[in-house]
């Protein structure tokens, strides 16, 4: 989807670190649970961009969703069955946001469950290391377990496998949203995958509820994975839900079209969702760009092409440099152009956090980079 020929389409690229490919291991089933907000969280257009932009301008982020491990295979190009040396970081999209938004100067804090054994350490200790805030990442004991990502550093045939058997993240509770004090962050943030099953279906929920209630902008990253939903029915109501309470929405052609329930239909549907209740919406269209809707405009922007590596941690990359740019102050469009640059930068890398780029990093892309193509 993010790939052409070894070129990077960067804007609709998917982060598949923390997901995966065919092989998948899958979740365990999950009955239709979609609890229904009280009225201050009906669907409805919130405030002007000004006000969302005034929330995100804070630099403060609360993130809500996974942290996991990843595996891939060293030296880059070495399928997974034919590897003798792994190399270990962090993943989950929600943790990688968060940390691509530390390196570029924001504060972050992750709220998400983590288990008490060696793998949910080492995530704690990159959560450390990344600078990210886990005051609110909690233990927990029992069968489940932390997730786990293989996946492979090349574009060819390439192959990601997460093991998400009793995720420990999908533990996370009502009571741990509630236990967060909303008022000192400045934008809450989460990705869809936290609304795959309980109890953190209803935890998401509550915390769009309680942000709301603090004046908190809420983004959201649509993150559609197939493999962590009970059915495609209620992925897309559940999807569709949080995308109407939600103020800054970000996702691929293919997300939209999901949501509206034809692929053909998703620039009518985001469109329809930034006329309606977001403020800032971006449709992402890999190598054709994205089409940003903001303040009643349309705006097209390319990307950056480079020579992919892989094709994962891209769209947790561009969240962070769009919003990241957008906390600074700069131009929509060039916040999204921003982003695109952050995803290119990923994918010629190994690794999803690693790879994330510092500001100077940054700024030396964009500095020797001829620019980014034409919006179609």
């Amino acid at each position: 989807m993010g790939e052409t020929n070894g070129r990077h389409a960067c804007s609709a690229a998917p982060d598949l670190c923390g997901s995966g490919q065919p092989g998948i291991a899958p979740v365990a089933g999950d009955e239709l649970s979609i609890p229904r907000s009280s009225g201050r969280c009906q669907s409805r257009k919130r405030g002007g961009t000004k006000v969302i932009l005034d929330g995100i301008k804070k630099r403060n982020f609360l993130v809500i969703g996974r942290v996991g491990m990843d595996l891939c295979p060293d030296p880059a190009g070495t399928s997974i069955p034919e590897a003798t040396n792994m190399v270990v970081g962090m993943g989950g999209s929600s943790a990688n946001i968060a940390a691509g938004l530390s390196k570029l100067g924001c504060k972050s804090a992750l709220v998400t469950s983590v288990s008490d054994d060696a793998v949910g350490w080492y995530c704690e200790g990159q959560l450390d290391r990344y600078g990210v805030d886990r005051t609110h990442v909690k233990r927990i004991t029992g069968e489940c377990r932390t997730s786990l990502a293989v996946y492979e550093t090349r574009v060819e045939d390439h192959q990601s496998v997460i093991y998400r058997n009793n995720a420990a993240d999908f533990q996370m509770s009502v009571e741990d949203v509630e236990a967060v004090d909303y008022s000192q962050y400045g934008a809450l943030i989460t990705a869809g995958t936290v609304f795959a099953a309980e109890p953190s279906r209803s935890a998401a929920f509550r915390a769009f509820e309680l942000a709301r209630a603090a004046g908190l902008p809420i983004i959201f990253d649509v993150d559609y994975r197939p493999y962590s939903w009970p059915s495609e029915q209620v992925a897309e109501d559940v999807l569709s839900r949080a995308g109407a309470l939600s103020d800054v929405i970000v996702g691929n052609d293919e997300e939209f079209g999901f949501m509206a329930g034809d692929i053909s239909r998703g620039l009518d549907k985001a469109r329809e969702l930034a006329a309606s209740s977001a403020a800032i919406v971006v449709y992402k269209m890999g190598a054709e760009g994205a089409v940003t809707f903001a303040d009643q405009q349309e705006t097209r922007t390319g990307i950056y092409p480079v020579t992919a590596l892989k094709p994962t941690g891209a769209g947790d990359s561009f969240m962070a440099g769009f919003l990241a740019s957008l906390s600074e102050g700069r131009e929509m469009q060039v916040a999204v152009l921003r982003g695109s640059a952050c995803a290119s930068i990923v994918v010629a890398q190994p690794g999803c956090a690693p790879a994330m780029p510092v500001p100077a990093e940054l700024e030396d892309f964009l500095a020797s980079h001829p620019g980014p193509t034409q919006a179609s």
